[in-house]
């Protein structure tokens, strides 16, 4: 075999998932491998970077009996951060983007920085929330002051595992959004309120930079490393987003969406990112997807493709579910909103409260979008779909009724990997830009395209489901100690 294939590893919420393809797009092998997540106490998630490594290993090695390859590059879950030392040995369990307990530190922080302000150092009024890399930091200087005292880097999971592969600390840009300005440099002025938090962050390279090779100890060793960047920007391309005016529906654990857009009209909870080589992408991550429907299907003790289908179950008089189980994020970025159902009566059963979560979860997907719209100043006529959670026709299908206008699903579940894999080509040049080989790369699988009865249905259950995170904000603000 020759050095033409290219691979692609994700480190997710839940799973390292991983890709070897030729330069046509062909897949060569895959691997996919779960880890666990340690939820300590409420509002604690937390997981072991050597979980991450070790399954990146069992990747290369696998791929590794197929020959060798010209460049890999790594992509991963965002706001999730590795805390330490200067050998990159682990001082904390790595504190998942999920995690509240910073909650209160992120809302101190950003009390303190005005909307102006954020739009003139950030670009946009990208909020300090409980996952802000500004507010972990906070939270571990208060509250473990000797870790934080040995703590060297604070790094995302793919630059310490990048770290780890080559001795090479670094991360970029676009991963570290909501600390650098529009020019790609550090926001000094904002990470220095927070004393000693510059010195821990990595330096900053180009996603699209070589910026070092496997080791010798390590499976594929010498192969070059391309940089990369996080995981819903290596998805966009993985779907086959790079035009000005495409758009993405990602659904993995969280669902995240995002606009190709050179229009900007900043709006409070969407995050934009700085331009990056022609692109500028607007993004709504939300804090549940596939998370919602994994409860559900515990909840009903199922298996989560069959309580997928049950889709299909959702009626006029079905409940509403607000799928908030650990607060939400775009566009209201409220880590004390809490999950519900409304109109539950003594009818209903699994079917019925399963479709309701399902639906609940494409609501929250349409909300984040009508704000991501007004963001980018553009209505995408269709949203191109992938992960996991678009594994199932009959969700699918729902979420095309709820968008109100088509979902053209992808090809494979790991857009992140092969968006991944697709950087690492273009990076060793192997390929000649994104768009190009993006274009090349990803292959469609199937259009999903709104039913009118179902279309109608939504819309008007969608005005309720959006009064219902209204009266439930201060009964769930108040139980968790909130006002």
């Amino acid at each position: 075999m020759s050095a033409s294939h290219l691979i692609g590893i994700d480190i997710g919420t839940t799973s390292v998932k991983a890709v070897m393809i030729d330069l046509s797009g062909r897949r060569v092998a895959e691997f996919s491998s779960r880890y666990p997540t340690s939820r300590p106490a409420p509002g604690l998630v937390e997981q072991d970077p050597e979980d991450w490594l070790r399954l990146v290993q069992c990747a290369l090695a696998h791929f590794a009996q197929h020959g060798t390859a010209a460049a890999l590059c790594l992509t991963s879950q965002v706001n999730t951060h590795v805390f330490a030392d200067a050998r990159l040995a682990v001082l904390h369990p790595a504190i998942v983007w999920q995690d509240g307990r910073a909650g209160d530190a992120g809302a101190s922080l950003d009390r303190g920085v005005s909307t102006e302000e954020k739009i003139a150092l950030l670009g946009a009024p990208i909020p300090i929330d409980a996952s802000h890399a500004l507010a972990r930091m906070a939270w571990m200087q208060a509250a473990c002051p000797d870790v934080w005292d040995r703590t060297a880097h604070v790094l995302l999971p793919r630059d310490w595992v990048l770290a780890r592969l080559t001795g090479v600390v670094v991360t970029d840009p676009i991963s570290s959004v909501g600390l650098v300005t529009p020019a790609f440099t550090y926001a000094a002025p904002l990470i220095a309120r927070l004393d000693g938090a510059a010195a821990r962050l990595a330096p900053l390279a180009d996603p699209l930079a070589v910026v070092g090779r496997i080791g010798v100890d390590w499976p594929l060793a010498g192969t070059p490393v391309v940089l990369g960047m996080m995981d819903a920007w290596a998805s966009l391309i993985g779907l086959g987003v790079a035009q000005e005016g495409e758009a993405f529906y990602l659904s993995g654990t969280s669902d995240v969406l995002g606009i190709v857009s050179d229009e900007l009209f900043p709006q409070s909870g969407i995050i934009t990112f700085p331009e990056w080589r022609g692109l500028r992408l607007h993004a709504a991550p939300t804090q549940s997807g596939g998370a919602s429907l994994d409860w559900a299907a515990r909840l009903l003790g199922r298996p989560a493709m069959e309580v997928a289908e049950m889709a299909q179950s959702l009626t006029e008089d079905a409940p509403l579910f607000l799928p908030h189980l650990q607060g939400e994020r775009a566009p209201i970025w409220d880590a004390a909103s809490r999950g519900g159902f409304a109109g539950l009566n003594a009818s209903h059963g699994a079917p019925e409260m399963a479709a309701a979560v399902l639906e609940g979860v494409a609501f929250s997907a349409r909300h984040a979008l009508e704000v991501l719209e007004r963001s980018a100043g553009v209505r995408p006529a269709i949203l191109r779909a992938g992960g996991g959670g678009f594994a199932s026709d009959a969700w699918a299908q729902l979420r095309a009724d709820v968008m109100g206008r088509p979902i053209g699903r992808v090809e494979g579940r790991d857009p992140g990997a092969i968006g991944a894999a697709v950087m690492a080509g273009v990076g060793v040049g192997a390929r000649a830009d994104l768009a190009t080989a993006a274009g090349a790369l990803v292959r469609a699988d199937r259009t999903f395209t709104p039913r009118p009865a179902a279309r109608a249905r939504a819309d008007s259950r969608y005005l309720l489901w959006r009064q219902l995170y209204e009266a439930l904000r201060p009964v769930n603000h108040a139980l968790s100690g909130r006002r």
